[in-house]
């Protein structure tokens, strides 16, 4: 090999190692970035069973004891609804449209659904029945929390989006008046 052969094999390689090198650095700094605010960030607490962590042990269990009785109780209709939903979709893929059918699988699976909520629902009442003013108000806050009574972030104060302006009664919207 010449020397001119020896110069081009050394910068090719310094070429590719400088890549590689720039390549591992941003691999590590991705790496590092997403994972430490991923750390970082609380992990979101919406579901149902976690509206009563301002209460005491006690009443946790309580309430997750009468949550899962309720859901056991509400399995067939769990299971209805869900079967309801294979029906719609298989309705919805089959060659023929058949509305009618559909308009029944889908009352069905709605009927399974409210039916599945009104148990969880009642079991949550129960539960509120016998709770303290003050554990309700603790409760109620939980619910504000998890749950299907979820409310939604706080907005801007006194900003709402255009949808909900434009969709609100003419007494409640303020360019109306």
């Amino acid at each position: 090999m010449n020397d001119r052969s020896w110069k081009m094999l050394l910068a090719g390689s310094f070429v590719l190692n400088v890549f590689l090198l720039g390549g591992i650095a941003g691999g590590a700094y991705q790496w590092f970035a997403t994972h430490g605010t991923a750390a970082k960030a609380p992990p979101l607490r919406t579901a149902l069973r976690f509206a009563t962590d301002g209460l005491t042990p006690e009443r946790q269990k309580e309430f997750l004891a009468g949550l899962k009785e309720a859901r056991r109780d509400g399995r067939d209709y769990a299971r209805e609804a869900r079967d309801g939903r294979h029906e719609v979709l298989a309705l919805l893929a089959a060659p023929q449209f058949d509305r009618p059918a559909l308009d029944a699988a889908l009352q069905h699976t709605r009927d399974a659904d409210i039916a599945l909520r009104a148990e969880v629902e009642s079991s949550v009442a129960d539960f509120a029945t016998r709770l303290t003013p003050e554990e309700r108000v603790k409760f109620a806050d939980g619910l504000k929390q998890a749950g299907q009574w979820r409310e939604a972030p706080p907005a801007a104060k006194g900003k709402r989006p255009a949808s909900a302006q434009a969709n609100a009664p003419a007494s409640q919207n303020p360019a109306s008046e």
